[in-house]
């Protein structure tokens, strides 16, 4: 009997396409056996546990823009990957700001080296087209064969609808070239004009926020988006998207055949605007903003019938000071919050002890259906012979009380501090090397790396 390095023992295994308690070998980065007789040089209990693939966050920010002065973010790779890790995330997938003097691959390259020196987590990286001019899109064709299925713009900038016909090749070169354009959809115009009517009217709090960027900004890009797609015919991908009428409109695209997929992040699924109105309502600032009762129904729906492919975090951690500057204003604002950490618990007791989704869902949304659009099926997303040993432990019974001491974050805050939360993360596995263990991180920084990803599979 071959000598394994690993046996995870007596746990719930659960992927998209099982569900039996089985036990696990592991040698070197691989998982090699499921069930059966196996020996380890070491093996670890998960009786009464849930053992399912290690989640795959596509989207956070944890590098700052070059150049950009503080503040900023306060994650890096290393803290970010603790984060993730902590909360049962293997594969974090980063936004690369290109700088105006840098082409696609030189920021990716940029990216990358930092990537190798302080991650802990496997890293996705995803360009940032802040402009889409010839010289950018002549990096496209060469994306894929440097390891990278993606490419990210906003429809949210000033930018946008001067270079849209550019941005239109964008999306179609990216098609024809097996990657996938993640789109962030809201109409820059229609925020600008929200935005001047609030500071004329004197209502420039961001107790107001949530007017400035209203749904039909997101809508009417999102229907965008859906155009770009059936014009090209290449994938899209609505990153975060909030309310009920952009998921109907994404909805009525998947139910053509077009290949529209849909991320939310856990704001649209946990908190609603009214937060806005409290006294610290500027640390629930994120875009598109928080949106009604109806838009978070809307969007566990749509998880549990499939139209809601993927939920991430959209990571951007501040410190509280900088979110509650005074200065700040619908004109001047620092969106973005920590999530890496509570993501999975939070979606397994609201959603999955709560009878939203089922858990093979939540697998599949946080998990393999990533996997599979960026790139990466079977190598991750699941937990099969031959695929790598990323793996998270769960303990489906253990309960803890959200607050900022518990963070492996460089953040000083949750949005969720108070909250009860029943379902966490004991161990986590990377590619065979137990990197969390206990409310310990034992990962090192510069173990992470940067998988070679293959061309977007449909789902």
């Amino acid at each position: 009997m071959t000598q394994l390095d690993l046996i995870i023992r007596n746990g719930r295994v659960v992927t998209e396409a099982m569900d039996a308690v089985a036990d696990i070998g592991i040698s070197g980065e691989k998982v090699v056996q499921i069930g059966g007789e196996m020996n380890a040089a070491r093996a670890v209990d998960a009786t009464g546990k849930l053992v399912i693939p290690g989640g795959i966050d596509a989207h956070v920010h944890v590098t700052s823009q070059p150049g950009k002065q503080p503040p900023r973010w306060v994650d890096d790779f290393t803290s970010g990957s603790a984060a993730a890790l902590a909360g049962g995330i293997t594969t974090i997938g980063n936004m690369t700001q290109v700088t105006p003097d840098e082409t696609p691959l030189q920021g990716l390259a940029r990216e990358a080296e930092q990537a190798r020196r302080e991650a802990i987590a496997d890293v996705l990286l995803h360009p940032i087209f802040g402009t889409a001019g010839e010289e950018m899109l002549a990096d496209v064709p060469q994306l894929l064969e440097q390891g990278h299925n993606s490419v990210k713009y906003f429809m949210s900038t000033p930018v946008f609808d001067g270079q849209a016909a550019n941005y239109l090749e964008l999306t179609r070169l990216a098609g024809e070239h097996d990657l996938i354009t993640l789109i962030h959809c809201e109409d820059f115009p229609l925020i600008q004009e929200a935005t001047r009517k609030l500071v004329a009217a004197g209502k420039s709090s961001l107790r107001y926020y949530a007017e400035s960027r209203p749904v039909i900004s997101e809508v009417v890009a999102t229907q965008r988006a859906v155009a770009f797609s059936e014009e090209t015919g290449a994938p899209v991908y609505i990153v975060h998207l909030s309310c009920e009428r952009a998921l109907e409109v994404c909805a009525e695209a998947q139910a053509r055949g077009l290949p529209v997929y849909v991320e939310t992040r856990p704001f649209y699924l946990h908190l609603t605007s009214e937060r806005f109105a409290e006294p610290d309502g500027a640390k629930y600032v994120g875009q598109p903003p928080l949106r009604e009762p109806s838009d978070v129904d809307a969007i566990w729906a749509g998880i549990r019938q499939g139209t809601v492919n993927t939920v991430c975090t959209d990571h951007a951690p501040w410190s509280l000071a900088d979110k509650l500057d005074p200065e700040l204003s619908v004109e001047n604002l620092r969106p973005g919050a920590e999530n890496l950490q509570v993501m999975l618990p939070m979606l397994y007791s609201e959603g999955v002890r709560a009878g939203r989704i089922s858990l093979q869902r939540m697998i599949q949304v946080l998990s393999t259906n990533a996997a599979r659009l960026f790139g990466l099926y079977p190598q991750k997303g699941t937990i099969a012979p031959g695929s790598d040993a990323d793996i998270a432990i769960f303990d489906p019974d253990e309960t803890l009380t959200i607050d900022a001491t518990m963070l492996k974050s460089n953040a000083d805050y949750s949005v969720y501090d108070g909250w009860e939360i029943t379902g966490w993360p004991i161990t986590t596995i990377r590619r065979g090397e137990i990197v969390y263990e206990n409310g310990h991180l034992t990962g090192a920084p510069g173990t992470g790396i940067l998988p070679r990803r293959g061309p977007t599979m449909a789902l």
